[in-house]
This record gives structure tokens, sequence and C-alpha cells, in this order.
């Protein structure tokens, strides 16, 4: 089986259902946000980090949640339910445990922290960022591509968690916090 098809090379693609739609339509911008931020989650999971054992789990469900949302994006919202293509309020409840989890026992920062401390925190950051940028695309989606509350609400709480997990990585791996500094 050949890995190529040809059939985007005059710019469209094939959504979930067989509708053709544009490389630069909305919908794939959101869910190749959802690609890129699982490519980077995927990264980090290969960084060290002396939570390593509590962290990768957290991760790896992460990674399969956004399969889901990825999935989700491109489907018709009335073939998301068929498919399984739905994010629950379960999945936002036990994101959000993780980050209660994650929080217990860091210091209170009443700074802004500046990313960086080493590659594990600083790619920690770039979640958090690409995570926001996703939440932005699906909000941008027309009114009739719209997605459920869930998904949103897991997106949402999703770039709360790489905050919070970079705080983690700086306590538990002993790195040095840089607070930005007002002028």
């Amino acid at each position: 089986m050949k890995i190529y098809t040809k059939t985007g090379d005059n710019g469209t693609t094939s959504l979930v259902g067989g509708e053709r739609v544009s490389k630069t339509d909305p919908r794939l911008e959101a869910y190749g946000t959802v690609d890129e931020l699982n490519s980077y989650i995927g990264w980090l999971r290969s960084m060290p980090t002396s939570r390593k054992d509590v962290i990768d789990p957290m991760l790896y469900d992460i990674q399969q949640k956004l399969f889901v949302i990825g999935g989700a994006l491109a489907t018709p919202l009335e073939k998301r339910e068929k498919f399984k293509l739905i994010i629950t309020e379960s999945d936002v409840h036990q994101l959000e445990n993780n980050i209660d989890e994650l929080s217990q026992g860091l210091p209170q920062e009443h700074a802004f922290i500046l990313p960086g401390g080493n590659q594990t925190i600083a790619l920690c950051h770039v979640c958090r960022t690409v995570c926001r940028r996703l939440e932005r695309r699906i909000l941008a989606l027309p009114q009739d591509q719209k997605t459920d509350l869930f998904l949103l609400q897991y997106v949402n709480r999703l770039s709360d968690f790489m905050y919070i997990l970079s705080k983690n990585v700086h306590f538990y791996d002993k790195i040095n916090v840089f607070l930005w500094k007002s002028q």
C-alpha cells in the first residue's frame, strides 16, 4: 500500500464522511493545530525529568484525547457520536484532577514566570502556547461547525495543565524559576 494518494494535489482534502474541503479550511487549521500539539507532547514525553513516572501517564492520556479532539474537529457535528469522537465531562474532570495533583505542594508565584529553565520546562510552555492557539482556532470556527462544550473546556484546561506541569518540573527538578520583572 502506498502512503500517497494524490487526492490532495489540487489543494483539497477529505473530512470524515467524505466532504472535500480546501486545505485552508478553518477546520483543518483547528485539527492541524491539534496534531502539532500532540507532536510537541510526544517530544515532551521524551524529555528528562525526575517526575517521569507521574507525568508520563498523564501525557499519554492527553495524547489519546487529542486524537479524539482532532477526529471530532474533522467530523460533522451530527456524526461525532457515531464515531465515538466525544470529549466528556468526565474527561474534563480527570484533567482537573491531574492539575490538582501536580499543584500540590508547589510554591505560590505572584508574578509571571518566564518560559525556560531547562528544555523540558521550555517545551511545557511551547505546549501551553500551542494549546492556547488551538483554543482560538476552535472558537474561530463558523457557527455551523462549532464544537461541544466539553471539548472546548478540555482544551482550555489543557493549557492550565501545561502551565502547572512546567511549575511542577521547576520545583521537583530543582530548576530556578525566572520571574518577569516589570519596568
